[in-house]
């Protein structure tokens, strides 16, 4: 089995979200928790559908994932593209927002 992580879309705003070690839900894919095996697997995966049904996320699923570079990334390109925002606009995109403060750098601070 490879790596997998859940992956859902945050009810409240529709914004991509990554279950986290803590059960929270997070916006970045390095947060997330790694199942190795199908047993953690699939208890991940309920934990995310009784989100589901509590109406906090919408759609959970796991996603394959491999760690590069110390980083995890999906292995599959839509996943990709969830996971780091628009492909057309890299000013947009999750790489440009700080996750502790949630602020966004448009590049141009101190210019």
């Amino acid at each position: 089995m490879s790596q997998q992580v859940i992956s859902a879309n945050r009810l409240g705003d529709g914004v991509v979200v990554y279950l986290a070690a803590d059960n929270s839900w997070s916006e970045f894919i390095a947060g997330s928790v790694i199942a190795l095996d199908e047993p953690t697997a699939d208890g991940l995966l309920a934990h995310a559908k009784q989100a589901e049904q509590d109406r906090v996320v919408i759609d959970p699923y796991l996603i394959d994932v491999a760690e590069v570079d110390g980083e995890v990334r999906p292995t599959k390109y839509r996943e990709f593209i969830r996971a780091t925002g628009p492909s057309i606009r890299s000013d947009l995109s999750k790489q440009n927002w700080a996750p502790e403060t949630g602020a966004h750098d448009s590049g141009t601070q101190g210019k």
